[in-house]
């Protein structure tokens, strides 16, 4: 029997918990999770956002990874469903980013893109 094969709405890496976790252990509330956004800007069109928050809303997608929640609102998972959430540390800074599949072009920075 062929199992069907059913994509994840956001993959998210070791590197993404673990820095969601130490954000949370700043803020002294475990009741925070990661936001994660697209709105529209950007030189490509679309941009990605990141923010904490405590207050998932009714239509959030929620997910948890190793004791992390990720939070997606219904009208950004459209944009980054199957997506790879990251955390990176290189000599352009540290930041999340979103390796993702759909996306048709992005900007330099990989911060905008366009489906």
């Amino acid at each position: 029997m062929v199992e069907k094969f059913i994509p994840k709405e956001l993959n998210i890496t070791e590197n993404a918990v673990s820095k969601v976790k130490q954000l949370i252990s700043k803020e002294n509330n475990v009741k925070l999770s990661l936001r994660v956004f697209v709105t529209g800007g950007g030189c490509s069109g679309f941009q990605y956002g990141f923010k904490l928050d405590d207050k998932p809303e009714n239509d959030d997608t929620v997910l948890s990874e190793n004791n992390v929640s990720v939070l997606i609102d219904s009208l950004s998972i459209q944009y980054i469903m199957g997506s790879t959430l990251d955390y990176v540390e290189n000599l352009e800074g540290s930041k999340f980013i979103i390796e993702n599949p759909n996306a048709t072009t992005t900007c330099g920075c990989g911060a905008s893109f366009s489906i």
